[in-house]
């Protein structure tokens, strides 16, 4: 699925494109499935990663599929191993397509009781989760953890992380998606639509954060002096930095990086049962306007999935 503008779900369209070659330490993967998420969206409008991406433009940034050929040096995979990452972010990756090629080190082996549907849908989502909690906040057992959006893709797997952590857990989310949200692990749970999280999540040793503007700012107040807001929203937070030095708290930016240690980890927590990825909606590639669609429609829990080759 290929755009030559950036605009609306009309300028994505079906093309055949030359299938890429791994050079080294790169593999080529045969894609099953591709993740969709809200960048995707953004990105195709032109209104996120833009600056480091050219026309005509394959999106997407999610995938499972099969390692097909490896480059010189590779010795991270083989061909048949089944694997599933995030390559490339935020330059161009092209996973809504047949074929990918990336460096072996964006990939990690799936774990054996993961669908490829299932797979697809974890790495950006579970990439971020994962860097913002332990490598951002460094969370501890025992601390207080707010996930802001929790029936999110990002805040379904920051809830069930910080749980598997040690954490005590707070989920927003709107009153349809309280049991969806106390499944996952979260010890309590608020509706942001009819109470201002502020005012009844207090003391919060961490908060991740995926909006921005005046929720991003309002968040702060969650936050124990000292306490970390990461902000996933940051640039489009005016005067967050500012305002988390007047509560004595900190707040910190963040974008997620490919990293295969990182899938690893998300793999073995899958592996023990700790960590389930939720896929709200299966789309066919050549259906990519209607799974954006859908994602930009609030209505999902968790993630939405583009299937390309097999599915299992």
């Amino acid at each position: 699925m290929q755009q030559s503008a950036w605009g609306e779900a009309e300028t994505m369209a079906l093309v055949e494109v030359e299938e890429p070659a791994p050079v080294f330490g790169e593999v080529l993967v045969r894609v099953m499935t591709a993740g969709v998420n809200p960048v995707d969206v953004f990105t195709r409008r032109g209104q996120a990663y833009n600056r480091v991406l050219d026309l005509p433009f394959i999106n997407g940034w999610d995938v499972a599929g099969t390692v097909v050929r490896i480059g010189y040096g590779t010795t991270r995979f083989r061909p048949g191993d089944r694997v599933f990452g995030m390559p490339w972010f935020p330059r161009a990756a092209g996973c809504y397509a047949e074929y990918v090629t990336a460096p072996a080190r964006h990939f990690a082996r799936m774990p054996e009781s993961l669908s490829f549907t299932e797979a697809a849908a974890l790495p950006l989502a579970g990439l971020t989760a994962w860097q913002m909690l332990t490598e951002v906040a460094a969370v501890a057992p025992g601390q207080r953890v707010l996930v802001v959006g929790a029936a999110g893709g990002v805040g379904h797997l920051a809830v069930q992380i910080a749980k598997a952590r040690g954490t005590h857990v707070t989920g927003t989310a709107s009153a349809a998606k309280h049991a969806f949200v106390r499944g996952l692990g979260a010890d309590d749970v608020i509706d942001h639509t009819t109470t201002e999280v502020s005012a009844v999540a207090r003391d919060m040793d961490v908060v991740i954060q995926m909006f921005g503007g005046e929720a991003g700012l309002r968040a702060l107040e969650c936050l124990r002096p000292g306490g970390v807001l990461v902000s996933g929203q940051a640039a489009w937070t005016p005067g967050l930095y500012e305002r988390a030095g007047e509560l004595g708290v900190r707040a910190a930016a963040y974008l997620v990086d490919p990293d295969g240690a990182g899938l690893d980890a998300l793999a073995g927590l899958v592996a023990e049962g700790r960590l389930k990825v939720h896929v709200d909606g299966v789309f066919p590639l050549a259906e990519a306007a209607e799974a954006h669609d859908l994602l930009g429609s609030g209505r999902t829990r968790g993630k939405v999935v583009l299937a390309v080759g097999e599915t299992d």
